[in-house]
């Protein structure tokens, strides 16, 4: 069969893609990496998206217009956004809740169950899985056809139609023809090759909080036929993690969130600061970094029972002890130079935290874990991907990770991942469906 569109990844921007191809009236095809168990790429473990809304709205509180939504975006990024296509997304992300409930999702309505008050995200009632597997009832029901475990291994242009691609799953694989191609397959965080030969010994104590999937091998496809790289390949939105968790897929249960309010020391007992990193939600992606800086990427976190007691429920209860000496036996630390630290950071505690007096006291292991990296491939304002010398295609085209470093080339704001994808997934399967179907 030949098929108007194949979308390549089945995460929300591969979901969105498709969805938004077959309501346009196209023949519409997906392949997903992943068995259908672990389907729904990294937004299974999403919680929130960001949107610009003009008042209050069920779903989400109060106002959060496009001027500050843009200046917040450039506060992260500097000079690392592509404007036009900061402007789209911000746009788009006015409707994209609506069209989201449209599409099967249920939000949570503000001040229920233990989400944090935001008026600038809203939150999928069930979080990320419940609002993948709405999506894919969806696309489903109206007629997308989905495939598991089907990995795209190679794609050639075929002039007309279009493309050949060849999609595996084990030993078997497929030669599957199309009119168009949406390119969702996520970037190369998940590959460990890859993630040594751009950043090096840091890669190696890494924690990959999404699936394992995103290899980008798609990502490395397109660049070797001549796409248009974009951003840098050794910088990354890296957050700290629990080191007990799992070494991939571990999502956002794993974050350590408490940092504001205790002392970070490395394994040898000395401590690890950051400048300015403060208890502002952007701490987060400060000290992931500093700790994949630290002797075999790894940190801990020790606070005292009142640190403990502002702390958010983790996903591993941390490690206790009554007295500095015992914590830093538990922990394999020289008991000197972690005495020395406490005793530092006593002196001169940072605004967020209090003296570190009162036991029992707790530390959480942590390492760097790397949500996504800083690179992709380039896009022109209706998501079709631009080669290196300035052309593109009419019917090739890309959103979500694989091409998020036109508008993230560094930092992070909460929500923007589900946001982007949704948004760019939604207009490159518009636009696809515009080119099949003239």
């Amino acid at each position: 069969m030949l098929w108007d569109v194949t979308v390549i990844g089945g995460g929300i921007a591969g979901l969105s893609a498709a969805i938004a191809a077959r309501r346009s009236g196209a023949s519409v095809r997906l392949l997903e990496a992943a068995p259908q168990s672990l389907r729904g790429g990294n937004a299974r473990h999403g919680r929130n998206f960001r949107l610009m809304h003009a008042s209050p709205l069920c779903y989400v509180p109060d106002r959060y217009d496009a001027n500050e939504f843009l200046d917040e975006l450039h506060g992260v990024t500097g000079a690392g956004t592509d404007p036009s296509l900061a402007q789209l997304l911000i746009d788009g992300s006015e409707t994209i809740a609506p069209w989201l409930i449209g599409n099967g999702v249920h939000l949570q309505p503000p001040g229920t169950g233990v989400m944090p008050y935001s008026r600038r995200t809203a939150f999928p009632l069930g979080g990320g899985k419940a609002m993948m597997n709405a999506l894919y009832a969806t696309a489903a029901k109206l007629g997308v056809v989905i495939s598991y475990d089907s990995e795209a291994r190679a794609l050639v242009r075929k002039g007309r139609p279009g493309w050949t691609i060849e999609a595996c799953s084990n030993a078997t694989c497929e030669t599957i023809e199309a009119r168009s191609v949406i390119a969702c397959a996520g970037g190369a965080g998940a590959d460990p090759d890859w993630l040594r030969t751009h950043f090096g010994i840091a890669a190696e104590g890494m924690m990959i909080r999404g699936v394992p999937y995103a290899n980008g091998r798609i990502l490395t496809l397109l660049i070797d036929s001549g796409a248009c790289p974009v951003g840098d390949p050794a910088t990354g939105h890296i957050v700290p993690v629990d080191a007990r968790g799992p070494r991939m897929d571990g999502g956002i249960v794993t974050r350590i969130t408490a940092i504001p309010y205790g002392l970070v020391v490395d394994r040898s007992g000395r401590r690890v600061d950051v400048t300015d990193a403060g208890a502002q939600p952007t701490h987060y992606a400060k000290w992931g970094p500093r700790i994949a800086a630290c002797a075999d990427q790894l940190a801990f976190l020790i606070l005292d029972a009142r640190g403990m007691a502002r702390a958010a429920p983790s996903a591993f209860p941390p490690i206790t002890a009554q007295s500095r000496a015992d914590l830093a036996v538990a922990l394999g630390l020289d008991p000197v130079a972690f005495a020395g630290s406490v005793d530092g950071f006593n002196a001169v505690p940072p605004p967020s935290a209090r003296p570190i007096v009162a036991p029992p006291l707790a530390a959480y292991p942590m390492r760097p874990g790397l949500t996504f990296v800083h690179y992709g491939i380039k896009v022109d304002d209706t998501m079709r991907v631009v080669q290196a010398d300035g052309s593109r295609h009419d019917n090739l085209f890309a959103a979500g990770m694989i091409m998020t470093a036109n508008v993230l080339r560094r930092g992070y704001l909460a929500g923007l991942g589900i946001t982007l994808s949704a948004v760019f997934g939604r207009r490159a399967g518009e636009e696809a469906a515009r080119y099949v179907t003239g």
